[in-house]
């Protein structure tokens, strides 16, 4: 399958239109139909219904493929072109928002003060990070998440990359200062099951994990959070939108709220640095500090 015709198919269904497909791609309305033409032609299947334009059952299953394959594809000319630019002091590091603190700050000072480094931080959500490890336009990610001791994160396939443990510590739960249970010491997730969440996928703990690691139903959102705004989500917090679950170093330091440890399930927030199997020198340090190796 031809990587264009994919990246052709893909525009036509999320415009909904040839034509508008046509205008974002830079092409004329009768290439992208010669397109979607070839495609079906090579699959041997029709892919796309006209009027109105929407994915036949078999362009909804190859819908489920392409986007694998097209970060792959782009994974792999990045892991190439990473071979004529792997000796440049430019470092790019995209981090997930619980995944960039204070120690992680301080190493990247300890790498400056011994290289001339131009240095680009990247604040994103997980997904995007691991994106823009996999595309090369960061050298190296950081990201979190919830999981047993010890354990690795339930990342994706990620291809030729290495996954490193950068870090480990307690969870806490963030109630407002008001809340009755901001005087425990600790909780037990499951008893809060019940209680308003704020779903906040790309900051907190997600609220399927929590679920999954639960084995409980509940932890439904009051409140949706999108973005990757700490402050913003401690706001909602304090305001008593819902709780959020995120590590205890991070939550404490937030303002109107009180982190109270999380005691069962075992949980910690676990940190790993993502980088190509060929990293740039400055990206491979900057992981040896990280990781203390």
């Amino acid at each position: 399958m031809d990587p264009h015709l994919l990246r052709t198919l893909v525009a036509v269904l999320d415009h909904r239109s040839f034509s508008a497909a046509a205008s974002a791609l830079g092409y004329t309305q009768s290439a992208v139909s010669q397109h979607i033409a070839a495609l079906e032609a090579d699959l041997g299947a029709r892919l796309v219904e006209r009027r109105p334009v929407a994915p036949t059952p078999a362009g909804a299953r190859l819908m489920e493929h392409v986007p694998a394959l097209l970060l792959r594809l782009d994974a792999a000319r990045a892991d190439v072109a990473r071979l004529h630019h792997a000796h440049t002091a430019r470092l790019t590091l995209a981090c997930s928002p619980a995944a960039l603190g204070a120690a992680v700050a301080q190493t990247l000072a300890r790498l400056r003060s011994t290289t001339r480094l131009d240095l680009e931080v990247c604040v994103l959500g997980r997904e995007a990070v691991i994106e823009e490890v996999l595309t090369a336009r960061a050298d190296l990610g950081l990201v979190d998440g919830a999981t047993a001791p010890s354990d690795p994160l339930p990342l994706p396939d990620l291809g030729p990359t290495v996954t490193l443990a950068a870090g480990e510590e307690p969870l806490a739960v963030l109630f407002p200062d008001s809340h009755p249970l901001a005087r425990r010491d600790s909780v037990r997730l499951a008893d809060l099951a019940q209680a308003q969440w704020i779903d906040a996928p790309d900051t907190a703990v997600p609220l399927d994990r929590l679920r999954e690691v639960c084995r409980a139903d509940g932890f439904r959102p009051r409140v949706r959070h999108r973005g990757t705004d700490l402050n913003g989500l401690a706001a909602l917090a304090a305001a008593g939108h819902g709780l959020a679950v995120l590590p205890l170093s991070l939550a404490a330091t937030l303002p109107a709220v009180t982190a109270v440890p999380v005691q069962v399930p075992r949980l910690i927030h676990r940190v790993e640095v993502v980088h190509p199997a060929g990293p740039t020198e400055t990206a491979r340090q900057l992981a040896g500090l990280l990781t203390d190796q």
